[in-house]
């Protein structure tokens, strides 16, 4: 039973925080082999796309897939002999589909021949090898409006019973009709968005002990009963809102309060795709808690890069040195730094990381843990 060993995440963050930049250590002359990459779409995902294919301009073949429906595509993709795809960028939990299909390959040689200088807290590693490399860290939390709220006379809310209290106040007011967005189309997103709120009421997803699941109780019946009381303040399509439709309801100025990742909300915060009143008004705040159990309804997540096992020798090398390149300091501007909550020596904490930065330290969310494709919540943080 694989299970993913992400306990290295705190003391990643840790690392990285407030450090100064490094000079880049990574060689970025790669004039043979392949590249093709398969992610998901996100601002940091691309930028560290875009540098990879950069990198790898001289190899003999790079293409990129970036793409919402990335999981569904990733192990097909990956399973041929070569495999389409020589590397899928992954998270806490889309790598155990890879690993459990035996489709991607233990990086320790490749990390001894090329990536003597990757800091260790960027290495994880399952069953005692190098799997992937992480690159960011992630986790959801609030996005808000602070104009709208002062309207309404309230500050930010930290739990879901204050956005509820607020989007009623929003909606009395006619200032907007639904003011509560988020990620609530069918399937994954819907499915995230119910193990967020059932941790925070303090659910276990397991009978203790056992390899029983244990949803079917109070605090499952909680979750819900909340999940549905905020879809009431929704756009009445929420089933078909994934982050990307969430943000343009966002950006569109339809929205003032939601629950969002926080390597989505720079594009909230930029000048492109919204009108000023929007986008200088959008702030982050903390990952918010339901009931009273004191636990953040969220959880922390890293992103990292693999590499294929069903490919040669001269891609999976094209490969590691081109993402090795692309997730090393080099990667870190002023453009990207905001981008997300890097692991990456040299990452500078911004405004908009800070409710990452929160779920971490101030709140203490719990590291989402995947075994077999079924949640498995921490008992405890423990750190590296």
């Amino acid at each position: 039973m694989k299970m993913l060993k992400t306990a290295l995440l705190g003391t990643a963050i840790a690392a990285v925080a407030g450090t100064s930049a490094l000079a880049d250590g990574h060689a970025c002359a790669i004039d043979a082999g392949r590249l093709s990459i398969i992610g998901n779409e996100f601002p940091a995902i691309q930028s560290v796309s875009a540098a990879a294919l950069e990198c790898a301009a001289g190899a003999d073949e790079t293409a990129s897939n970036l793409t919402a429906d990335h999981q569904t595509l990733n192990v097909a993709g990956m399973s041929g002999n070569p495999a389409e795809y020589t590397s899928a960028i992954v998270a806490n939990s889309s790598i155990v589909a890879l690993i459990n299909e035996d489709v991607i390959q233990p990086l320790d040689a490749l990390v001894a021949e090329y990536g003597a200088d990757i800091p260790a807290h960027q290495l994880i590693t399952v069953d005692g090898k190098i799997m992937a490399v992480a690159f960011m860290a992630n986790a959801q939390h609030l996005v808000y409006r602070k104009d709208v709220l002062e309207q309404i006379g309230m500050d930010a809310p930290t739990s879901y019973e204050g956005v509820l209290e607020a989007a009623e106040k929003i909606r009395a007011e006619g200032i907007m009709e639904n003011p509560v967005g988020g990620a609530y189309a069918a399937g994954w997103n819907l499915a995230q968005e119910f193990t967020n709120m059932y941790i925070g009421t303090g659910g276990q997803f397991f009978e203790p002990g056992t390899a029983n699941v244990s949803i079917n109780n109070a605090q499952g019946v909680e979750a819900l009963e909340m999940m549905k009381a905020l879809t009431a303040y929704m756009n009445p399509d929420y089933l078909t809102h994934d982050s990307n439709a969430t943000s343009a309801e966002w950006e569109a100025g339809n929205v003032a309060l939601m629950n969002m990742w926080g390597s989505r909300t720079g594009v909230l915060m930029d000048d492109e795709g919204a009108e000023e009143v929007v986008y200088s008004n959008t702030a982050v705040g903390g990952p918010l808690t339901v009931g009273d159990s004191g636990t953040p309804a969220t959880t922390l997540w890293w992103d990292g890069w693999t590499v294929a096992k069903n490919i040669s020798d001269a891609d999976a090398a094209a490969t590691f040195q081109a993402l090795a390149h692309a997730t090393s300091p080099a990667l870190l501007n002023d453009e990207t730094m905001s981008q997300a909550v890097w692991l990456m020596d040299g990452f500078e904490s911004q405004p908009v990381n800070e409710g990452v930065l929160a779920s971490e330290y101030n709140r203490g969310a719990p590291i989402y843990r995947r075994r077999k494709g079924i949640v498995v919540p921490p008992c405890v943080r423990s750190r590296t």
